[in-house]
């Protein structure tokens, strides 16, 4: 008689540790990489909580290894579990999650629990910290050489076992089924969570054993009330299973508890937008790919790993440095309602172990940002025009389903979401000029892609809504952009 009601806990836990927490309609994070607490905690007040993005995450805060010429990897290399990083410390930190909290922006951080460092001697951390690598000795947890599986290098990954139980380029790999490293991991994310943030992304969650993680996730506190979440709330959890579909670990073995990061999203919508197959497929876009159940996905088109080349995806992925298709990728990411979405703010490269823009001495420089720019060598795709504006505009379309579908038969497309936004995309070298059903009521509306509202006039194009729904589309192959996108949230001040 008690193992009905088992059951239906179970799943209730498991679903709330799906859910990212945000405020009000907002549907969209955004991925600060490598900045600083302080930096992040200005931006949270002064743009993304304006502008409706609903959260941030963050790269790993943990006391991590210093490697020489400082590369993004080093990051991924935990020394010990003190908030320390380039980013800032503990007392930073905070300040950071209590100022994007009270703008209705909540903060998700990059943990790292399947491994240490690998070989470095000297070992020493951010934070002061030393180590022994080459003996697993990592005396500021402590983990000793009993807290760790094997040393085995991955040569197959069709062999699961070995996947999960060897080190992932040489980094010494923690076993999660022992009672110490559980606690260890738990103390550390509890810490955060006590500071007041919403969930983690879970790295190399893939290199761990499901029902391990499915221990430690049980035993996270529930979300901090004085941070302002209700009461049993369940950290946000959604981890890296990079899992194209010829491997031996299968995403679905962690949809049980928390979110996964579909990868094959990005890989997928990146050729397409190449050209690589016509966007007229995208009809059915979604769980007729194969993808993951849309309330089991956390979607980006790239992140920090495969716009460098590593990870999954090779040439497919988008980046920054093709701005036109990774805009339009990016509208369709955010005009669409499949999965939680993020998107990638990033800083130049060429060198893909570079670190961030920094100081001689070592410490991250602040982006210069005017008119929505950033400069200092910092990218902030996040605060693109066309970029932010879809974010707005999948914030009005709420969870509208997809209506009003239209192609040319090859590489332009239309959409509506509902009766709230309508989405247009030229992925043609000829134009796209006509009449196509936008399902918005009557009214003019103002192009986000193209401009904003100033003094009740677009900036941008004017879009005419008749009363039956349909409105004369146009996008020039050689436009600037390749989408065009209306929505409700515009009209009162255009009527």
């Amino acid at each position: 008689m008690k193992v009905f009601p088992l059951f239906l806990g179970i799943l209730s836990w498991a679903f709330a540790q799906k859910n990212p927490h945000y405020k009000d309609d907002r549907g969209t994070m955004v991925h600060l990489f490598e900045w600083k607490f302080k930096d992040i905690a200005r931006e949270c007040e002064e743009f993304l909580g304006p502008m409706g993005f609903g959260g941030v995450q963050v790269s790993p805060i943990h006391e991590n290894l210093i490697i020489p010429e400082r590369p993004w990897y080093e990051r991924y290399q935990p020394i010990s579990m003190k908030i320390h990083s380039r980013s800032g410390d503990v007392k930073e930190f905070k300040d950071m999650v209590r100022r994007c909290n009270a703008v209705d922006v909540r903060i998700f951080v990059d943990v790292v629990i399947n491994h240490m460092t690998g070989d470095l001697n000297p070992a020493l951390g951010t934070d002061g910290s030393t180590a022994d690598p080459s003996a697993k000795s990592y005396p500021a947890v402590p983990f000793t050489s009993e807290d760790f599986h094997r040393t085995c290098a991955i040569n197959n990954y069709q062999n699961a076992t070995e996947v999960r139980d060897c080190e992932l380029s040489g980094l010494h790999d923690l076993d999660q089924s022992k009672e110490h490293v559980r606690a260890a991991i738990v103390e550390y994310m509890d810490r955060i969570t006590d500071q007041g943030v919403a969930g983690f992304r879970i790295d190399a969650a893939k290199h761990m054993w499901p029902q391990d993680l499915k221990i430690i996730y049980s035993r996270l506190k529930n979300l901090s009330v004085a941070a302002g979440f209700p009461p049993n709330s369940r950290p946000f959890i959604y981890q890296e299973v990079i899992d194209l579909g010829n491997e031996g670990v299968k995403k679905a073995e962690y949809t049980d508890f928390g979110r996964v990061i579909e990868f094959n999203f990005g890989i997928v919508l990146g050729g397409m937008f190449r050209g690589l197959e016509p966007l007229k497929n995208l009809k059915n876009w979604g769980n007729g790919w194969g993808l993951l159940p849309s309330d089991d996905a956390l979607v980006m088109i790239d992140n920090h790993d495969n716009q460098r080349g590593h990870g999954a995806g090779g040439a497919t992925i988008l980046t920054y440095k093709v701005p036109k298709i990774y805009k339009m990728a990016t509208a369709f990411e955010l005009a669409h309602p499949y999965g939680t979405t993020r998107v990638m703010s990033s800083y130049s490269f060429t060198d893909p172990s570079a670190g961030p823009p920094a100081h001689p001495n070592g410490t991250i420089i602040s982006p210069q940002i005017t008119n929505d720019v950033c400069t200092n060598g910092w990218i902030c795709e996040h605060r693109w025009h066309q970029i932010y504006q879809m974010v707005i505009f999948r914030n009005v379309a709420k969870r509208s389903p997809v209506a009003n579908w239209w192609d040319n038969g090859n590489n332009q497309i239309a959409f509506s979401r509902g009766r709230l936004g309508f989405v247009a995309i030229n992925g043609e070298s000829s134009d796209l000029r006509g009449n196509l059903t936008t399902g918005l009521p009557a009214g003019r509306y103002c192009d986000v892609i193209s401009g904003k509202v100033e003094g009740n006039k677009c900036t941008g194009k004017t879009v005419e809504v008749a009363k039956d729904g349909t409105a004369f589309v146009e996008i020039p192959a050689n436009a600037e952009d390749g989408v065009l996108a209306i929505h409700i949230g515009l009209t009162s001040a255009l009527q």
